[in-house]
């Protein structure tokens, strides 16, 4: 093959894999430039629900910026404040599920307002044999009866007729509560005397466990989580 001839080939070889080096540098270059701009632009979103104190949204934004441009500037910008945001949306998160146990309800009783504030048992209780189910607890207001707490079974009853002493822990914190039954077989219930005292430490309280005796022998727990009650639903309570 002729000398020149050669000499050409190669260099338009040379030429095309220089020129296809430059190409796949100004694409790393480009998509590099596309990355940063949209981590820039998650970042911002990022501070926006940060200062609204929009702790979830802030946590979806911070974790999409750390998931898909971990390396860039706008990455590393966000890691010194996200582990607070994190810890802050799941706060939030979790007092939303804790208000999310708790049911109320409003209705025309006389003159007046009937209100009440109810949440079931952490877990079914089996109080008569007949397997475990939900044991509420209720604050009413009632225009008439005035306001009271109590206990409500779905089945079995209470064994507290003439009165009862009844084991509490408040956060861990042991008490006692008088008690009874009234002699009434309209409604399976057992009331928890001192109900103003019991709503105030319940107000500021995550856990609340309470031990009552049942007709069948012996006594039951139940546990409620009741971190979520809104006095607000309740005026004048708290």
């Amino acid at each position: 093959m002729n000398k020149l001839l050669l000499a050409g080939l190669c260099a338009l070889v040379l030429a095309g894999c220089g020129d296809r080096e430059a190409e796949q540098k100004a694409a790393a270059a480009a998509q590099a430039a596309k990355q940063e701009q949209e981590a820039t632009k998650l970042a911002a979103e990022y501070e926006k629900a940060r200062t609204a104190q929009n702790w979830n949204m802030a946590r979806i934004h911070g974790t999409a910026l750390l998931d898909q441009y971990p390396g860039t500037p706008a990455a590393a910008g966000i890691k010194a404040s996200f582990e607070e945001i994190r810890q802050r949306a799941q706060a939030e998160q979790e007092q939303r599920r804790l208000a999310a146990l708790w049911n109320y309800a409003q209705a025309q009783a006389g003159k007046g307002i009937q209100r009440s504030a109810m949440i079931n048992s952490k877990d079914g209780v089996d109080v008569d044999g007949t397997g475990k189910k939900p044991v509420q607890l209720i604050f009413r207001d009632h225009p008439e009866w005035k306001r009271s707490a109590y206990l409500v079974l779905q089945s079995g009853d209470f064994r507290c007729s003439g009165g009862c002493t009844l084991k509490v822990k408040i956060d861990g914190v042991a008490k006692t509560y008088p008690g009874y039954r009234p002699n009434t077989d309209e409604a399976i219930a057992m009331f928890i005397r001192n109900e103003n005292a019991l709503w105030k430490a319940l107000r500021k309280a995550k856990t609340f466990e309470i031990e009552f005796p049942v007709k069948a022998g012996g006594t039951r727990t139940a546990v409620y989580e009741v971190g979520g009650l809104d006095g607000n639903q309740m005026p004048g309570w708290d």
